[in-house]
């Protein structure tokens, strides 16, 4: 069984998928560019959610496509990674969080667009469970428990957004609860490893924030995240 990876700013030229062959599949929602690479003797489906040349906004990312495309590979297990901002100081930039749970009230995507289905989404606690345990098992400190809190893209949130929600949840970011809800509604086991990458507006009073220094963030916390997913796909073996 071929194990799904979405990544984006914390995946950008990961070394996981030096020997990998393109491909696009195409769904009713759309064609979508991904990898396939066997590593660990397995397996492994990568989709680069800001597209082929990284260049996709997070406001038009075509998330149904994306899971759809899983799905007819016959995907039925998917990590997604992420960049996030922090909502606690508890939580400092270059950790790594496996989100227990979610929070997005807005654009929600949904496969029934036209049927009456109502779903309960959530996380997989079996997949989020393997990657808590491959980093244990490498000494990687990684945060157990976490609400992610997802809002709209293209811009950063407000010092008073931040304010908001800082008391309901861990982080913030733009895609994990979308890829999460459509992989419920299509029987898929989803499980997240967000990246901090940088504190949220105003969490820190000093800090600004600038998208070229959460891409540089980002990328420091790439070595950790490929070690935790070597582990997972060799413990599939």
């Amino acid at each position: 069984m071929a194990l799904g990876i979405i990544g984006g700013t914390s995946l950008v030229g990961t070394k996981l998928l030096e020997v990998a062959k393109k491909r696009e599949v195409n769904t009713p929602y759309g064609t979508v560019y991904l990898l396939i690479a066997t590593v660990q003797s397995d397996e492994i489906v990568y989709i680069p959610r800001h597209g082929k040349d990284s260049n996709i906004p997070p406001h038009r990312i075509n998330y149904k496509a994306n899971i759809r495309s899983f799905k007819e590979l016959g995907v039925e297990e998917i990590i997604g990674v992420t960049s996030v901002g922090s909502l606690k100081r508890t939580i400092p930039p270059q950790s790594l969080v496996v989100p227990h749970d979610y929070i997005s009230l807005c654009g929600i995507p949904t496969f029934y667009e036209n049927e009456i289905v109502h779903v309960t989404p959530e996380l997989d606690e079996v997949l989020r469970k393997r990657v808590i345990g491959a980093a244990r098992s490498l000494g990687i400190a990684i945060v157990e428990r976490g609400v992610y809190f997802q809002t709209v893209g293209p811009r950063l949130e407000t010092r008073a957004e931040i304010n908001l929600i800082k008391d309901y949840a861990n982080v913030v970011g733009m895609n994990m609860a979308s890829e999460a809800t459509l992989a419920t509604e299509l029987g898929l086991r989803y499980a997240n490893i967000s990246t901090v990458d940088n504190y949220a507006h105003g969490i820190i009073a000093e800090e600004a924030l600038d998208y070229k220094d959460i891409v540089e963030a980002a990328s420091k916390s790439r070595e950790n995240v490929e070690k935790v997913l070597l582990k997972v796909i060799e413990e599939m073996a």
